[in-house]
């Protein structure tokens, strides 16, 4: 018996601001659905990023994978530099990142740059809304990020290559063989990417009067090119009462011009600006599985080597370097979990990590910068309840601890009921008190730092419903969500009298917003759709005092953050076609704490991305081989996500992908 199943999807990029409903009526034979939930999710906001966006952004960096397909902003400063996250209306350091349970913050800043992550290094991607990110790691003030590679599904040899020749000199690499047998598994990825970087734009900064009018220049992305080099190798191995083993090792080698920004009048070979980068990541691991037990040790060290050069020219007819700022960094890590499981009803997690940070900090002319050791660790543990099949109920509690002193305790509690288990349809919620301690720049830097600085605290509340059919031919689930943020004592590099900056707890922000996702998959016959869409409102205020009698940021929404955030992908796929559309939509930004609008250098506007691609598989019997065409910016959208640096328009990318079939 037929049933007709009306589903609505927000699609939430096709308008900004109140976007309006798309309704679809779709015919199917039945309707499956399970409601079982893990007790590990008791009460989080998370979002998972399935295999299809994943395979789809293999060329990509994890920021434009992030931008494209969840409600986190990504900030980027071009094509090929720095590119930081803010979610929920915080700020970049505010946003935890760790890599198979080790963290990818900089002890020295705080913050990710999520441009330095191919897409191509990861498995597994989920996004800790909120409260969620306290099971992880604590100063995760809008959520975290958790990326995870696996080695588990590896059987005989597995290789994959893919060759990509893009628009501005831009070619790609990607690399991959894998092996398992038995217990062993040994997984191989290398990334290189090189670009001229050298694309052409309307310079809407600048304008020249030619004949009777003035009109704006076309002129080239200046420094702008970049090399990057990623090389990961992991071994795993499971031995038969139940041990596994494992180690990875990640380098990371970056040469990055930084482009001039289009206020700059100076020519190319009247200055250069450079950022190369060497990191080196190593992590070993030891897990057991039991039936009522699970056990996790982690051992870690990475190391980074970052060097910034500016050379500019002094009337000699040569460049002659100004600054030459390095940094060195080395992180040792220690982690032990545990996972008790008393009875099917309830789940008992304690784990305890500790951090050792080495930073050296030196400016060769100037002669300032710091060298500080810091000791970090942080005790956690959590508590999980399903009382009956439709209730969960789960608290949690971290205590930090950093150089010589305790963080205030960090306790979050979570509850989730199902409201109709035929539907999927849970509702959930979530409350915490979250802390985040100074960084290693903020306290030492030279010059700067300010050694009296306080931690970071907020409270977030949050509250949502999520719902997951099932059937044969389609599946469809998505989640609303709604949270409220206030954060005392926030930390913001102002200027001083002095000639230089300085930070300071200046602000109380209340963030607070929506949160829409939904996905629909569909097989109908020899056609199969892919539908995922997210939509954001995010209102991050600034409430705390003024710092003088002309500062007018109070009640104002802080820099860079947009209100109104969406994005949609989709993919058609028959007879081994695929086309994919990528849209997003980002509201207008103010890039001054008073959010002025009456000036050119106060507001970036609202912008829409859309990017299309089209790919064909070619299976035989040695090799699957793909072809694929991308088009990026499809409609020559002209915009900024930074003042002052440009950005791309229409670009093309041709990819080539061969999969050996070994027998």
């Amino acid at each position: 018996m037929k049933k007709l199943f009306a589903i609505f999807v927000l699609l939430c990029g096709a308008w900004p601001g109140r976007g309006q409903q798309a309704a679809y009526t779709l015919e199917i034979d039945s309707l499956t659905v399970t409601a079982q939930r893990r007790l590990a999710d008791v009460g989080l906001t998370k979002t998972d990023l399935d295999s299809v966006l994943l395979r789809e952004s293999v060329v990509n960096s994890l920021g434009d994978l992030l931008s494209r397909n969840t409600s986190v902003f990504i900030k980027s400063y071009g094509r090929g530099t720095l590119a930081t996250a803010s979610f929920r209306g915080t700020a970049p350091s505010h946003t935890q990142v760790l890599w198979n349970g080790l963290k990818l913050n900089s002890p020295m800043l705080g913050m990710t740059d999520f441009s330095l992550i191919p897409a191509y290094f990861t498995d597994e991607v989920s996004l800790l809304h909120g409260a969620g990110s306290v099971r992880m790691t604590g100063g995760g003030l809008g959520g975290a990020v958790v990326l995870g590679t696996r080695t588990e599904r590896l059987t005989g040899w597995e290789t994959q290559f893919i060759q990509g020749v893009s628009s501005f000199g831009t070619y790609d690499e990607f690399f991959r063989l894998g092996y398992g047998k038995g217990g062993f598994r040994s997984s191989t990825r290398v990334s290189y990417v090189t670009s001229d970087n050298d694309f052409e734009y309307v310079n809407y900064n600048k304008k020249n009067f030619d004949k009777d009018r003035w009109v704006y220049p076309t002129e080239r992305n200046k420094n702008g090119s970049y090399r990057d080099l990623h090389l990961l190798q992991e071994l795993a191995y499971e031995g038969r009462g139940g041990d596994r083993f494992s180690l990875s090792a990640w380098l990371t080698d970056s040469r990055r011009g930084i482009p001039m920004l289009n206020v700059n009048y100076r020519e190319e070979d009247d200055s250069r600006n450079r950022q190369d980068e060497t990191t080196l990541r190593v992590a070993g691991g030891w897990s057991r599985y039991g039936d009522r037990l699970k056990l996790d040790a982690k051992a870690g060290y990475s190391y980074s080597d970052m060097l910034y050069t500016y050379a500019g020219e002094t009337g000699t007819g040569s460049l002659t370097e100004m600054i030459r700022s390095a940094s060195r960094v080395h992180t040792g890590t220690l982690r032990f979990a545990a996972d008790w499981f008393p009875s099917d009803k309830w789940m008992v997690r304690a784990s305890l990590t500790s951090e050792w940070h080495k930073v050296s900090s030196r400016e060769r002319y100037e002669k300032t910068g710091y060298e500080k050791n810091r000791a970090e660790a942080s005790a956690f543990v959590s508590v999980r309840w399903r009382p009956f099949s439709r209730l969960g109920i789960a608290a949690d509690l971290r205590e930090d601890f950093y150089g010589s002193r305790f963080a205030p305790p960090v306790p979050a509690a979570f509850l989730d009921y199902v409201l109709w288990k035929k539907a999927g349809l849970v509702l959930k919620a979530s409350a915490t008190r979250n802390y985040r301690y100074p960084t290693l720049n903020d306290l030492y830097f030279l010059p700067g730092g300010n050694p009296d600085l306080k931690g970071e605290q907020g409270r977030t509340y949050d509250g949502g419903v999520e719902f997951d059919l099932k059937g044969k031919r389609i599946s469809f689930g998505g989640e609303v969500s709604a949270y409220d943020s206030r954060i005392d004592d926030w930390i913001v590099w102002l200027p001083t009298f002095k000639g230089f900056w300085e930070p300071n707890n200046v602000k109380q922000v209340h963030a607070y917003g929506v949160e829409l996702r939904g996905t629909l998959t569909a097989r109908l016959g020899k056609w199969e759709l892919y539908l995922n869409a997210n939509w954001s409102r995010t209102r991050s205020v600034n409430h705390g005092d003024p710092v003088n009698w002309a500062d007018e940021s109070i009640g104002k929404q802080l820099v860079y953050i947009p209100e109104y955030a969406s994005g949609v992908t989709g993919k058609i796929s028959w007879r081994g076609f695929a086309f994919t559309y990528n849209y997003n939509y980002y509201s207008e930004r103010f890039t001054t704490s008073s959010n002025e609008k009456d000036t050119k250098v106060g507001r970036l506007s609202a912008y829409y991305m859309n990017d299309v691609s089209l790919e064909k598989s070619f299976p035989a019997r040695l090799w699957n081989l793909s072809l694929k065409f991308s088009v990026y910016n499809l409609f020559d959208e002209e915009y900024v996500s930074v003042l002052s640096r440009p950005m791309p328009g229409r670009n093309y990318g041709i990819f080539i992908g061969i999969r050996p079939r070994w027998k």
